[in-house]
C-alpha cells in the first residue's frame, strides 16, 4: 500500500497520522514544504520518501512537483488531514485516477454554503443563509436572514474570521475587519447549546463515533480573552439529546457523499429541543479533539484512522470509558508568561484523573489567543461520570491564572 500524505509535518498532529499510517503497514510518501533538513527526527522512521515543495497551497505547482516525482510509480491512495489541502488531495486523485473521494464531493464539504444547500435538500434543518462577495450583498442577507446572524468564511476552518451580529453597528465593525476575506457565508444565528459530531466511516458508515460540547460555544469563547475554553466529550451517547445531534449527523455523511476517513461536524441543541446542523468537515477536528477522543476510550484513533484509510478495518473498542474535557488558557498580560497561579492545588485536586498538563512555562512568549484556540496552553481530564468531569475542567476554566509581562 504506497499512500501520498500531504503536509506530514504541520500541523504537528500530522506526525501521528503519518505514524499511523507506517504501523498499519503503508509506505507512506509525504509531500510539504517543510524544508527536508527541517523534517523532526521522530517522524524520519515513519516516511519511506518525501518531496519538497516551495509552497504547499500552490496545488497547481504541487500537483505538477508531484507528478513528475511519481511518474512510473503508483500510488494507492492520497491523504490529508489539513483542512487547507483536502481539495489538493481530491485533486490528485483524479489527476492520478486513484481511489477516494471526488473533488466535487470535497467540495461539499470545504465550501460551507454548498454544504449547507446540499444538507437542505435532504431533508434537514441547516440555518438560514446566504452566500456573499461584498458588502452590498452581505448587508441584503442581513436584512432577509435578520439579527442576530453569524458571518463565516466560505473556506474558513474552525471559528477564524467568524463573528456573531447582533445589530448592524456589530456587523459594520466585522466588515471592517474582514475585508480580506474574499466570499463568505452569513447565516441565522443558532439559539442552544453547541456539540460536536465526530466519526471515523467506512464508505460514509461510522465505525467510531463521538459527541462533545463546547463550553461555551465557540463563537463567544473567541469573542472574550478572559473566557477559558471548554470542550468535554460525552460518554454516555444513548442520552436522548445525543442521539439527536447522531441521527442528523449521520444524515449529513449521507447527504454529502461521504467516503473513508475522519470527520468532524458542529451542531446545536435548541431550547426547543431541535437539532441543527452546523457545519462540517472531511478531516478531523483539531485543538486536540483527537487526543480527547484517544482518552475516552482508551484507544489510538491516529493508527486506527490510517487502518479505515488504507484497508476500510476499524479494529479498536467504540467503548466509551470516561468522559474528557480540555481547558485552554489565556494568560493576563502581554509578552512573556512570568507566573502560573492555583495549578498546583488543581492538580492535587483533580489527582490522576488528569491526563493531560501543557501549559507554557515562565520565559515563554504568549501566543495570540485570536490566531489559536490552544493559546497559552491546556489541561485535560477525565472521569467516568459527567458532572464530575464537568466540574473539574471548570475548577482548571476558573482557578488556574496565568500572567504575562
Amino acid at each position: 500500500m504506497r499512500v501520498v500524505f500531504l503536509s506530514p509535518v504541520y500541523p504537528p498532529e500530522m506526525q501521528q497520522y503519518t505514524r499511523g499510517l507506517a504501523e498499519v503497514g503503508a509506505s507512506v510518501y509525504g509531500i510539504g514544504d517543510t524544508p527536508r533538513a527541517h523534517l523532526p527526527a521522530g517522524l524520519k522512521p515513519y516516511l519511506d520518501d518525501y518531496l519538497e515543495v516551495p509552497r504547499i497551497m500552490d496545488e497547481d505547482d504541487v500537483i505538477a512537483r508531484a507528478s513528475a516525482w511519481f511518474r512510473g510509480r503508483s500510488v494507492d491512495r492520497v491523504l490529508t488531514n489539513w483542512e487547507p489541502l483536502v481539495l489538493l488531495a481530491a485533486r490528485l486523485r483524479e489527476r492520478w485516477r486513484v481511489p477516494g473521494m471526488s473533488v466535487d464531493t470535497v467540495r461539499g464539504f470545504r465550501d460551507k454554503q454548498l454544504m449547507k444547500e446540499r444538507v437542505a435538500a435532504a431533508g434537514l434543518r441547516v440555518p438560514r443563509s446566504a452566500r456573499v462577495r461584498s458588502a452590498k450583498e452581505t448587508w441584503a442577507a442581513a436584512e432577509r436572514i435578520g439579527y442576530p446572524l453569524v458571518f463565516k468564511p466560505i473556506a474558513g476552518a474552525g471559528s477564524a474570521d467568524t463573528y456573531s451580529c447582533r445589530d448592524e453597528s456589530e456587523l459594520e465593525a466585522v466588515l471592517a475587519k474582514t475585508a480580506r476575506v474574499p466570499e463568505a457565508s452569513v447565516e441565522e444565528y443558532i439559539q442552544g447549546e453547541e456539540f460536536t459530531y465526530d466519526t471515523v466511516s467506512i464508505d460514509g458508515r461510522p465505525a467510531y463515533e463521538n459527541v462533545a460540547q463546547y463550553l461555551p460555544k465557540p463563537i463567544e469563547a473567541r469573542g472574550e480573552e478572559w473566557i477559558s475554553p471548554v470542550i468535554i466529550t460525552v460518554r454516555d451517547l444513548k442520552q436522548a439529546k445525543m442521539q439527536k445531534g447522531i441521527a442528523l449527523g449521520r444524515g449529513v455523511l449521507k447527504a454529502l457523499g461521504m467516503g473513508d476517513g475522519f470527520t468532524h461536524m458542529e451542531w446545536f441543541h435548541t431550547p426547543s429541543g431541535e437539532a441543527v446542523f452546523g457545519e462540517i468537515g472531511c478531516r478531523p477536528g483539531g485543538a486536540r479533539i483527537v487526543d480527547q477522543m484517544n482518552y475516552t476510550g482508551d484507544i489510538d484513533l491516529f493508527r486506527e484512522w490510517a487502518r479505515v484509510a488504507c484497508w476500510k478495518s476499524f479494529e479498536a473498542s467504540t467503548e466509551r470509558k470516561y468522559n474528557c474535557g480540555i481547558v485552554f488558557k489565556r494568560a493576563k498580560g502581554r509578552g512573556r508568561i512570568t507566573r502560573i497561579e492555583g495549578l498546583g492545588r488543581w492538580l492535587q485536586e483533580a489527582g490522576d484523573w488528569v491526563v493531560e498538563e501543557k501549559l507554557l512555562r515562565p520565559g515563554t512568549p504568549r501566543r495570540d489567543w485570536k490566531q489559536t484556540l490552544l493559546s497559552d496552553g491546556w489541561v485535560m481530564v477525565r472521569h467516568p461520570d459527567w458532572d464530575e468531569a464537568k466540574r473539574l475542567s471548570f475548577a482548571a476554566a476558573t482557578g488556574i491564572e496565568m500572567y504575562a509581562s
